[in-house]
């Protein structure tokens, strides 16, 4: 095995301390193995470790020879794809920043972004992410080009700023074929302490702001999670959350650069679980939505199975996590069910499975580990290159997000009497700032800590607990403490509960908006015989508020009684990221939430049977629908009034 070969089993990458110089490397030793696939029209189409250096290279090359030069940002647009990646290690080889925006964002998040980093060179996905961009004008007057992968649809468009990748190829291998060594002296020049990768945070608060990462810190932080979770080459992942999100970044591109594992990427994310299932992945990273979607569809394939499938489904489960509280797999169960469910999910070949972003409720964890997927849970910040934390293979704790790689540093500051306190952090990936707002990097990082403002406390086991964002856990007005997430999560437990928040700051008693699960709780009113039209109409039907009574009795059974939800609503509506109700990572707004539907809080706490709505939304295409309706509020616990609330208040002061 040659020296650099150790290297790289090692996780070490020494001198290769940029994305194009370990790209180039594993062309030169490694060119014909395979490093992707792509789905497309049903056929996976295989991408060498030459073919994806050659794209790389082209496109450097091509840019630099339309003007664009160091120090320049290039911006990413689109689904997961190859040209994604191609196009940001592409950005990298010429000292440039790449910029990953989410597929589905909005046209003012669009250019809030491509301004704030004066992005000369978009690199869109096809004519939807294309339109995107035309329709801005002049509102992004920095963009200089704007390259679509897919030409579908292309033709009709005139516009000085487009030219298709193909031809972006084009020009890249005539410059190759007239100066060979132009490419190789770009990447020589590539140096550790450039800044690489500009990020956004997931912005639960405000607009997001753009993190600036430095190259070899991010290789260094993603060589730290490789010790803590190994790869070989030649293990399949397959690429499915966005790429704009850190994590991905650090699956997709930098461990697969690093690891030489081969990267998958779906048709689309309707066909995710059968093309997963194809590859039969050795790692996933999933977020804990997919996850809890995925255990919705288990659960709502057994209510369709035969009486006798269901009573074998429930037995296997039960004998499964009796043997798991013993830290063991049970045999039997895996016979009867397991094996055959994990194959189902493309789940039988996975070494290790992740999940991040948002905390995962405990059930759920529980759940995936005891049908035998090696299931962890991981813990990180965009600002700190991603997770610093893990669970080990033998050492998993429900309630934790394990412990820390062997670069970071943990601590846990101004605890109170019960050892909880601020989660501060200290990673060899720690950001460098963010991009035009020094002031807010002063406020988060100091003495060289990051200040993530989480909650959480450490195990006697050295584990990490992390509860809740700090401003978000709360007080009633009885003074009971809780933490909305904790319950939220418990309630997601539910194949019947899409998502949940939590009321109750300053109030009497907690309550919560709820909303359905569309697609689980369309096929459970149609087994009981229940019309309906539409997501409104079906949420609002006395049988299915009956049915969730009863998921949210389940949850109240496992809580202290004063943490008892009280009530809650069924909200006409799936809460949505373009509605500014969620970030593009799932995470509750809970400011939003606030302001948006204050009506409807304030008629839950008014002891009002039901609350009247009548408003207009809008969709991805622009159309606009009149919802009109009325929302029934479900007592479920009777609980102290909010006249009674001010009494206690008058009396205590």
């Amino acid at each position: 095995m040659s020296r650099s070969n150790q290297a790289a089993q090692s996780f070490d990458m020494g001198s290769m301390d940029t994305f194009p110089k370990i790209l180039r490397h594993n062309a030169a030793n490694w060119g014909a193995d395979i490093a992707m696939r792509e789905k497309e029209f049903g056929i996976w189409s295989e991408f060498s470790w030459q073919d994806y250096h050659n794209r790389v290279k082209w496109m450097a090359l091509a840019f630099n020879h339309l003007g664009i030069t160091a120090n320049t940002t290039i911006a990413l647009l689109g689904e997961n794809r190859p040209e994604w990646v191609w196009g940001e290690v592409a950005a990298h080889a010429l000292c440039c920043y790449s910029l990953g925006i989410y597929q589905d964002s909005m046209h003012e998040e669009v250019a809030y972004l491509l301004n704030r980093s004066n992005a000369q060179v978009v690199v869109a996905e096809d004519e939807e992410q294309c339109d995107k961009l035309l329709e801005l004008g002049d509102q992004i007057p920095s963009v200089k080009y704007i390259v679509y992968c897919d030409p579908r649809g292309m033709r009709k468009y005139d516009d000085s700023r487009l030219i298709s990748v193909e031809e972006i190829y084009r020009i890249g291998q005539e410059v190759d074929n007239t100066s060979p060594r132009h490419y190789d002296n770009l990447v020589d020049a590539g140096k550790a302490d450039n800044i690489a990768i500009y990020c956004t945070t997931s912005g639960t608060t405000s607009k997001p702001k753009i993190v600036l990462l430095q190259g070899s810190k991010f290789i260094d932080h993603c060589c730290s999670y490789l010790r803590a979770d190994p790869r070989a080459p030649g293990d399949n992942y397959v690429s499915v959350l966005p790429l704009p999100w850190i994590m991905e970044q650090v699956y997709a591109v930098g461990q697969a650069l690093i690891a030489r594992q081969i990267v998958n990427f779906v048709e689309e994310q309707e066909t995710m679980m059968a093309d997963l299932r194809e590859i039969g992945p050795s790692f996933v990273l999933l977020a804990p939505r997919v996850w809890e979607g995925i255990l919705a569809d288990v659960k709502a394939r057994m209510m369709d199975s035969t009486p006798f499938k269901q009573k074998l489904f429930n037995f296997a489960m039960a004998r499964a996590e009796q043997r798991l509280t013993q830290g063991k797999r049970s045999q039997l169960a895996d016979w009867l069910l397991m094996k055959a469910l994990r194959d189902r999910l493309g789940f039988s070949f996975l070494k290790s499975a992740a999940t991040g972003g948002a905390a995962m409720g405990p059930d759920t964890f529980k759940f995936f580990q005891s049908i035998g997927v090696p299931l962890r849970q991981l813990y990180g910040q965009t600002e700190m290159c991603g997770a610093y934390t893990i669970h080990q293979s033998d050492d998993i704790d429900y309630d934790s997000v394990g412990v820390a790689f062997d670069t970071a540093e943990l601590k846990v500051i101004n605890t109170d009497s019960e050892g909880v306190g601020e989660v501060i952090a200290k990673t060899v990936g720690m950001f460098n700032g963010y991009l035009g707002d020094d002031e807010a990097y002063q406020e988060d990082v100091k003495d060289g800590w990051m200040h993530t403002g989480d909650a959480g406390y450490f195990k006697p086991s050295g584990h990490l607990v992390v509860i809740d964002r700090i401003k978000d856990l709360a007080k009633t007005s009885h003074g009971i403490q809780y933490s909305p997430q904790y319950i939220e999560n418990k309630l997601k437990f539910s194949s019947f509960i899409g998502e949940a928040v939590i009321l109750g700051k300053d109030k009497p008693y907690l309550s919560a908006i709820l909303c359905i699960r569309f697609s689980i709780v369309a096929k459970w009113a149609e087994q009981q015989g229940l019309a309906f039209t539409n997501y409104t109409n079906l949420s609002s039907l006395p049988e299915v508020y009956e049915q969730l009574s009863l998921e949210v009795q389940r949850v109240n059974e496992t809580l202290p009684d004063a943490q008892k939800i009280n009530k809650f609503i069924l909200l006409y509506k799936e809460l949505d990221a373009d509605d500014g109700e969620l970030t593009r990572t799932r995470k509750v707004r809970r400011g939003v939430i606030a302001d948006k539907y204050g009506d409807i809080i304030d008629s839950i706490y008014n002891d009002e049977p039901h609350v009247d709505i009548d408003t207009v939304i809008t969709f991805q295409d622009g159309t606009q629908s009149r919802i009109k309706t009325q929302l029934k509020v479900a007592t479920l616990v009777d609980g102290p009034t909010a006249s009674d609330a001010n009494v206690t208040q008058r009396r205590a002061s």
